[in-house]
């Protein structure tokens, strides 16, 4: 019988070592659980509305942008960014807006002008870009080419009334 409350005790004593093992593990994991609730604070925050990049000098180089975004919790609502225009973008389509064009097609006679079409190749910061865009430019001197026998016939012959003066 001694023997039996013997067991009884270690019984008891495991199973008390049991629960005090599976409280601490449960009280770690609630505490781990409770982390992403402050990174739900912090998401409170919208996303970063940026402005177009300004130029410092000119209309192309080295510039800076605007950043705002809203929420009630946001240490920072405004920022500035440095940023840069390529200057041999087409600024005719927006600074941040790069477009792959095709050859120039044929000079249209009624209008005296040739176009070509350009697609869409990258966005900076996320700009609002046109998908397609076409251009159009003069189609230059529309002259027939002289041919090079008549301008000689004529020199030769001014130096042959020279000669005869």
């Amino acid at each position: 019988m001694l023997q039996q409350q013997q067991q009884r005790r270690m019984f008891t004593a495991a199973l008390l070592a049991l629960v005090f093992i599976l409280a601490a593990v449960s009280t770690t994991e609630a505490g781990k659980k409770e982390k992403p609730e402050k990174k739900a604070k912090k998401s409170d925050c919208g996303e970063w509305q940026w402005s177009v990049c300004v130029p410092t000098n000119g209309d192309c180089g080295l510039g800076t942008r605007e950043g705002t975004r809203t929420g009630a919790e946001c240490k920072q609502t405004t920022k500035t960014q440095k940023c840069k225009i390529p200057c041999n973008w087409k600024k005719q389509f927006g600074a941040e807006c790069k477009y792959q064009f095709q050859a120039w097609g044929e000079c249209d006679l009624n209008t005296a002008l040739k176009t070509r079409t350009g697609n869409l190749k990258r966005a900076l910061h996320n700009a609002d870009c046109q998908k397609t865009v076409t251009i159009s430019k003069p189609c230059g001197k529309l002259t027939k080419p002289k041919p090079q026998e008549s301008k000689k016939k004529k020199k030769e012959g001014k130096k042959q009334e020279k000669m005869l003066d």
